[in-house]
């Protein structure tokens, strides 16, 4: 796809004009009035308002609800430079933010103005996720502009999730360059971590927590931690490195806890970190109905999945960061600290405050706020498009 892309038009409805004009990156299908010309899948078209004002450039996907995914709101040619030069600014931003960190998201979708396009870096290997027709048809162009850009040997592909069949896209994985060892070394806050790409969550490894992973530092000296839903150790690794006495990490994977066991022993903590292989809702019930165990920690750390992926989801997902919230206030020692977070793009940062903070005071506890955060800044949110922001971070203390 070269040069000049734009292969028709779609007119909006009037009084459905508002956000597009706005900036927000998402047109849905209930919002056009009109198709002008003879647009196809993945083709970038002109949209324009209700009177043939134009507003912007996007690609469209006629099988999918949100139809068209903005691109640009300046008349310029949407073409191969036009994507080179977008990829090149999201390098950009990461040097930035994070000059010599190698292990990041290096591409965040709307974030960075690609919508469906997610990359993470870890070191001298990208994989890539086109979770987007439109993204999906210009891998050709994609995978090797980004991988000169950033200086990578490798590239992998985890496309492999169900939001592709909304777009009319089948899963699908495997390698983008010639093969290579799918496990991948990094380094994060000084720590090493061993990243499974081919087979790990996600794309191995949740970069978005690594900002909040640095912030437990002056935290954890001489504390006994329970890292809960730990995957792969990270949390428990940090808070072993920065000082704590011991730490105990669940999980309901085995194949994440021997991943976690190699993390920990890679950076020397194998004595101090004790892995535990249950299902972690369990596990705190039991644990808070233990008179012994109440108070028993010095800093309880909650990563969990996201309990929900859609909005209908939403009372259950509340009710299950409440229980673990309330368990967990239960087990922690006075002067304790509670670092909690939901990564579910439906529950929002007011609403995940309010889950929390109830917990606390049904456990009979008060708490002072340390910390109140969100995803790494290589995860960036745009102003004005709440979607792009879903993660949710409290460090509270218990007084």
């Amino acid at each position: 796809m070269t040069g000049h892309t734009v292969r028709g038009a779609i007119k909006l409805r009037r009084g459905r004009e508002a956000r597009a004009r706005a900036g927000h990156p998402w047109v849905y299908a209930g919002e056009i009035e009109e198709v002008v010309g003879d647009p196809i899948g993945g083709d970038v078209v002109d949209v324009l308002s209700s009177s043939g004002a134009f507003i912007g450039r996007g690609y469209v996907n006629f099988k999918s609800q949100i139809a068209i995914r903005m691109l640009t709101w300046r008349d310029e040619p949407v073409d191969d430079q036009w994507f080179v030069r977008t990829l090149s600014k999201a390098v950009e931003h990461r040097r930035l933010i994070a000059p010599g960190c190698r292990a990041m998201r290096l591409v965040h979708s709307e974030g960075d103005g690609l919508p469906g396009l997610i990359v993470d870096a870890y070191d001298d290997c990208l994989v890539f996720q086109f979770l987007t027709l439109g993204m999906d048809l210009r891998r050709a162009l994609l995978v090797p502009a980004l991988m000169q850009l950033w200086g990578a040997k490798h590239a992998y592909e985890r496309s492999d999730v169900r939001s592709r069949e909304y777009e009319g896209l089948e899963q699908r994985a495997g390698f983008l360059s010639q093969p290579f060892d799918v496990n991948r070394s990094i380094v994060e806050n000084g720590f090493r971590f061993m990243v499974d790409v081919e087979r790990g969550q996600k794309t191995g490894h949740f970069l978005d927590q690594r900002e909040n992973r640095a912030s437990l530092a002056g935290y954890c000296e001489g504390r006994k931690v329970l890292d809960c839903f730990s995957y792969t150790g990270a949390f428990a690794v940090h808070a072993a490195g920065y000082g704590a006495a011991r730490v105990t990490a669940v999980d309901i994977s085995a194949s994440a806890l021997e991943q976690a066991r190699r993390n920990a022993a890679l950076n020397g903590f194998d004595d101090r970190v004790q892995l535990v292989e249950a299902n972690v809702f369990d596990y705190l019930r039991e644990k808070a109905s233990s008179p012994e165990a109440r108070g028993s920690y010095d800093m309880v750390i909650l990563d969990p999945p996201a309990f929900t992926k859609t909005r209908h989801a939403t009372e259950s997902a509340l009710r299950g960061y409440k229980e673990i919230n309330l368990r967990a206030a239960h087990l922690l020692a006075d002067g304790g600290i509670l670092v909690t977070s939901s990564c579910s793009h439906h529950v929002d940062d007011y609403t995940f405050v309010q889950v929390v903070e109830s917990a606390l005071k049904d456990a009979g506890r008060r708490a002072r706020v340390l910390e109140h955060r969100g995803q790494g800044r290589d995860h960036p949110v745009l102003a004005g498009v709440p979607e792009t922001s879903y993660l949710k971070f409290l460090v509270l203390q218990m007084v």
